[in-house]
């Protein structure tokens, strides 16, 4: 049976859109970024999740329960849905997972837009837009062997889950989109598929931002790409590591000498801290002697640091990584992938003429990595700081959203956000 519905050329009162696994709120964010309107239901069956989307969200009706617990017509109420927002669990389709064990059961969560979907049949209250946000390896979706993804059928039951919208009158397309080009301070891709039964063309946002070395940028046709910098909090200090009560482990210092030989001593261009805040953040480093850099008065920094010189010291940062093949990355670009857990941390160097003489480290804290994702500055984070990190890292970075409702769902974008447009 295939479904039919006439885009709706005026943002229709008595439709509704619905965020599915919607965690901390990325997604509602990025609605209500790009419409200034909240959704109307959210669901995950995660309780701290919940708190924290209902005090971003308090207008959104919440269940906190298994998404697949909830009762499509019962939830409607008879009313249209314009825009279906899925986030199902990347962990199982993710190649971060490794050699590890997968479920098919989290792999198979996808299916929640068809059910939905034959769920409201006689109710004509199908979907007009469905979209899904994962990693990009869901595209090679397909059934497990012996607990791991059967290689000679990789990308099947992607296949089948496409064709099962295709059957209900869905025209269907997916791509990979990256956060910094639309504004986010992040590099983190994502994968995202747009299904609609309206007899309209699915657009693809063009990108905002760019390298700022690439022609588009130089021109002036892209803004350059937000970078790590600009999201830290420089009133933070940066204790020594030479200093700890416990001793950093032979792999952390690995990582701190290669991103420094890298990002340092062999950069053509290492990210100088500014004056101020580096005077701010030498005040914190382990007391030596009083020719040493603690001590020296944060009264008259141009005084305490300079650009070079025998006599004072200069500050340098670079950002540690605790994933992955890289050890680091500079200040100067968008921050790579936020994880669940704490991986990244701030790493400032103390250079006093040709040599360094203290090194700090402190890992980003949870406002850093929500401003880092995308988030608002305004925006609230409640629950523990595991549970706040937990909740970035398993987000869409919102200008992502606002971008693809804004090329989809432009009926719909005639409000003002309370949300600020950029984090700081």
């Amino acid at each position: 049976m295939k479904l039919h519905r006439n885009r709706i050329r005026k943002a229709d009162v008595n439709e509704i859109v619905i965020d599915n696994f919607a965690g901390g709120g990325g997604a509602s964010t990025g609605f209500e970024m790009a419409t200034g309107k909240s959704v109307n239901i959210a669901v995950n069956h995660d309780l701290a999740a919940i708190e924290m989307h209902k005090a971003n969200h308090p207008d959104t009706e919440h269940y906190q329960e298994n998404v697949f617990a909830v009762n499509p017509v019962e939830a409607t109420k008879g009313r249209q849905i314009g825009l279906f927002w899925l986030s199902p669990d990347c962990t199982h389709h993710s190649k971060a997972k490794g050699g590890k064990p997968v479920e098919q059961q989290i792999r198979a969560l996808a299916w929640l837009a068809v059910q939905w979907v034959v769920a409201l049949l006689k109710t004509n209250c199908h979907p007009r837009v469905i979209m899904l946000e994962n990693v990009p390896e869901f595209a090679d979706w397909g059934p497990l062997k012996d607990g791991k993804p059967d290689k000679e059928l990789k990308g099947s039951t992607f296949k089948s889950f496409v064709k099962a919208l295709e059957v209900f009158g869905y025209k269907v397309e997916w791509k990979e989109l990256v956060a910094c080009d639309y504004g986010a301070p992040t590099s983190r891709k994502r994968f995202f598929l747009v299904a609609r039964c309206d007899d309209e063309e699915i657009d693809w946002p063009e990108p905002t931002h760019g390298d700022p070395e690439s022609l588009s940028v130089k021109s002036g046709k892209l803004k350059p790409w937000r970078v790590t910098a600009e999201i830290l909090d420089w009133s933070l200090p940066v204790p020594s590591i030479f200093d700890r009560k416990k001793p950093l482990v032979p792999n952390t210092l690995n990582r701190i000498e290669k991103g420094l030989y890298k990002f340092v001593i062999n950069s053509d261009k290492p990210y100088m801290v500014s004056e101020d805040i580096a005077a701010f953040l030498i005040s914190y480093y382990t007391e030596r002697t009083e020719n040493e850099v603690r001590g020296l008065s944060l009264n008259s920094p141009l005084h305490t640091i300079t650009a070079g010189g025998n006599r004072f010291a200069v500050v340098y940062a670079f950002m540690t990584k605790y994933y992955g093949q890289s050890t680091a990355q500079g200040l100067n670009e968008p921050l790579h992938t936020i994880t669940t857990k704490d991986r990244f941390a701030l790493t400032t160097c103390v250079v006093k003429g040709k040599q360094v003489i203290d090194i700090g480290l402190r890992m980003l804290q949870p406002h850093e990595l929500f401003a880092a994702q995308g988030f608002p500055d305004n925006y609230i984070r409640t629950g523990t700081k595991a549970e706040q990190i937990r909740r970035v890292g398993n987000s869409v970075p919102p200008q992502l959203v606002e971008a693809l409702v804004r090329a989809n769902l432009p009926e719909m974008c005639t409000g003002q956000s309370r949300f600020k447009k950029e984090a700081i």
